[in-house]
């Protein structure tokens, strides 16, 4: 594994730069799939995770399975081999974002399959337009969205930000057309409410308030939404709120699965909310849990939480980046 400096368990990232905020909201949503989302307290139709009424029937029973496999259960194995399996005959967007998003996760090995998952999310969301204009602009979107992440890890912050900028431009264009069809539909608000948080804490013209609200409100599933809300929140320094809303998206979870495991990601998430909030103790627990799982996740989230999980027991960094395999 290549050698990477790192050297507290959880430090938030504050870009004060435009360049830097792009940067970060970028990777952020590259590397969550095209934005973190997860099952609601209100049961979802077959076939459509997001909404419990108007189902979409374009989003097919594999990339369903894939996308609770990922953002209800954090089993990236499971989801990986399920997409895998149904790619040959994959129409919807949603299949190739999450398979951008596990190509991300993969490093720089990766940034071939995150291109070409990009443009394969914007030809099947352009695909959708004639019978469902709303997803169709929503992930043509996220799709572009990707393409600028892929531009700034391969450019660079001084030659991919000229047109990471241009690219922003038309992400919002089309979430604006999308938002024209119904500004409320539960799709929409998690993918939304995401990209506007995530502005709103790296860049200085945005008002969090007003994306924590829409996912709180219209977002869907809630344990994705809740999960959204934590880390803004995190990002924001507020740690008691953070703390607030990683419980109830850990709730949500445990509701949707009748109490069968739980998701490492967002125990990962109150590990680190819980560090910030000085709870050493309670960050170590939520980290031991997490490893449990270690199986279903990617080599570079494993080895995270090994490294995190050895600096909150007090070892020096050097000490966790020989045991998380970092050096």
């Amino acid at each position: 594994m290549a050698t990477m400096k790192i050297s507290t368990p959880f430090t938030p990232h504050w870009h004060p730069s435009l360049s830097q905020g792009l940067k970060r909201l970028g990777l952020a949503l590259a590397g969550a799939s095209t934005v973190m989302l997860q099952l609601g307290s209100l049961p979802a139709l077959a076939g459509d995770p997001f909404r419990t009424s108007n189902p979409r029937n374009s989003i097919s029973a594999p990339t369903e399975e894939a996308f609770y496999a990922i953002f209800r259960d954090g089993d990236y194995v499971t989801a990986k081999a399920s997409l895998e399996a149904a790619d040959a005959a994959a129409t919807d967007p949603l299949h190739h974002a999450m398979l951008a998003s596990l190509a991300y996760l993969e490093g720089e090995a990766g940034l071939p399959e995150l291109l070409n998952r990009a443009q394969l999310t914007q030809a099947a969301a352009e695909g959708l337009m004639a019978t469902d204009p709303l997803r169709g602009n929503l992930y043509g979107a996220v799709g572009i969205f990707l393409e600028g992440a892929h531009v700034l890890q391969t450019q660079g912050i001084a030659r991919g930000t000229p047109r990471a900028l241009g690219m922003l431009q038309e992400v919002f264009d089309k979430m604006d057309a999308a938002e024209d069809i119904d500004a409320n539909d539960p799709e929409l608000s998690l993918i939304k409410g995401f990209m506007d948080l995530l502005l709103a804490v790296n860049l200085p013209f945005a008002n969090p308030e007003d994306a924590i609200t829409r996912l709180a409100t219209h977002g869907r599933p809630d344990y994705i939404a809740q999960r959204g809300i934590a880390v803004g929140y995190r990002d924001l320094g507020e740690y008691d709120k953070a703390l607030e809303a990683v419980n109830a998206a850990l709730a949500a979870v445990d509701a949707a699965k009748a109490g069968e495991n739980t998701n490492p990601d967002l125990l990962q998430l109150k590990a680190q909310i819980l560090w910030g909030l000085g709870n050493a103790q309670g960050s170590e627990a939520a980290y031991t849990e997490a490893l449990g799982y270690v199986d279903q996740l990617p080599q570079a989230t494993a080895a995270r939480l090994i490294f995190d999980r050895c600096v909150v027991q007090g070892h020096p960094g050097s000490t966790c980046a020989r045991e998380a395999g970092y050096n």
